[in-house]
């Protein structure tokens, strides 16, 4: 079964075709971070204009870079939410408009589900039970994953989730949008030690994340460097390299506790925030001594795209699960009311 896989959830138009036999046909991404970037972030119509013009360029171009035509498809998935409702709005009609023309079934698919299978398209096998890391601009969550469509919440940001308290925080830093890679790179050339950034809720017993607060004790650390006339460019990339380890050792404690509060021994993590190098080392070394797996997502594969919701999809629609009469679209669509599509009580 060839799936058509369309991901327009916020600022980036991803469209790709997974073939239940051969894998990834192929893939194309167009981001949106030009537009955005005078605007400090993504605005909303903005976003869901650029979707109607790239959507449907972007599947010609899949179409030809795999050799196939459009009577070649199966069947069409889409991102029904989480994201910007306009956005989704765009993805969904495209997408049922394609199946309905075609006659193939179509499938809206949770946004977040798609990162956590991300990983899971590389060769690599993946044994259940897990623990995912889900770490992104909108959401940190640590969910137990029994199997695909099985999933249990065991933590999740209070107010702030970690990649927008990297987005923030570059605001902080005069860095531009988004804020994460610029961050990440400042903080290579800054001193771990000059700052001592609170690791928030690690004292605290539980999986919930905060990040607000560490936001705002970097703002003060700023406010303060700036009154002693001590802010230069060594100094920004000092509190880039404390925020960063903050964060990252908040992380990496909270993945820890969850591992061994669970009996697990497998981790895979998803999500933007999932492409940060200084994580991914300090996870290995950590977990490594617990003889921890830790997995991750091909770069290419840690932002938006397309492969992920058509492979989600394809899993789905595999099952025989379908659109109803009359699918929606979900600005806010918790995880865990997903359910196994290979459970007896499955819809």
């Amino acid at each position: 079964m060839v799936v058509l896989g369309l991901e327009t959830s916020c600022d980036e138009t991803g469209v790709a075709l997974y073939d239940t036999q051969r894998g990834l046909l192929s893939e194309a991404l167009y981001s949106q971070v030009a537009i955005h970037a005078e605007y400090g972030g993504v605005v909303p119509e903005l976003a869901s204009r650029d979707h109607v013009r790239k959507t449907l360029p972007l599947i010609d171009q899949v179409l030809s870079d795999a050799s196939l035509h459009k009577t070649d498809i199966d069947a069409v998935a889409y991102t029904a939410g989480p994201g910007l409702l306009g956005a989704l709005i765009v993805g969904a009609t495209v997408a049922r408009s394609i199946a309905v023309g075609l006659g193939v079934p179509s499938l809206g698919v949770h946004h977040m589900e798609g990162h956590l299978m991300a990983p899971l398209l590389s060769d690599e096998p993946v044994d259940y039970p897990f623990v995912a890391l889900l770490v992104s601009g909108g959401h940190t969550q640590l969910i137990r994953v029994d199997e695909f469509g099985d999933y249990h919440l065991l933590g999740e940001s209070l107010d702030d989730a970690a990649g927008e308290a990297f987005d923030k925080t570059a605001k902080l830093l005069d860095l531009p949008y988004p804020g994460g890679p610029h961050v990440a790179n400042l903080a290579k050339r800054g001193d771990p030690e000059r700052f001592s950034f609170p690791r928030p809720m690690v004292k605290q017993p539980g999986l919930d994340f905060s990040f607000s607060g560490l936001k705002t004790h970097v703002g003060t650390c700023i406010k303060q460097l700036i009154g002693s006339e001590q802010w230069d460019e060594q100094s920004r990339a000092d509190v880039a390299r404390c925020f960063e380890e903050a964060v990252v050792d908040t992380l990496v404690i909270k993945c820890r506790r969850a591992l061994k509060q669970q009996s697990v021994s497998t981790l895979v993590m998803a999500g933007g925030v999932s492409a940060n190098q200084r994580l991914r080392s300090r996870l290995d070394q950590v977990l490594a001594s617990d003889g921890v797996r830790v997995i991750y997502p091909a770069p290419h594969l840690c932002t938006d795209n397309g492969a992920m919701i058509a492979y989600a999809g394809a899993i789905r629609l595999s099952q025989g699960e379908k659109d109803s009469l009359s699918p929606e679209v979900r600005a806010r669509w918790p995880i865990t009311d997903l359910r196994s599509p290979y459970s007896e009580t499955a819809a």
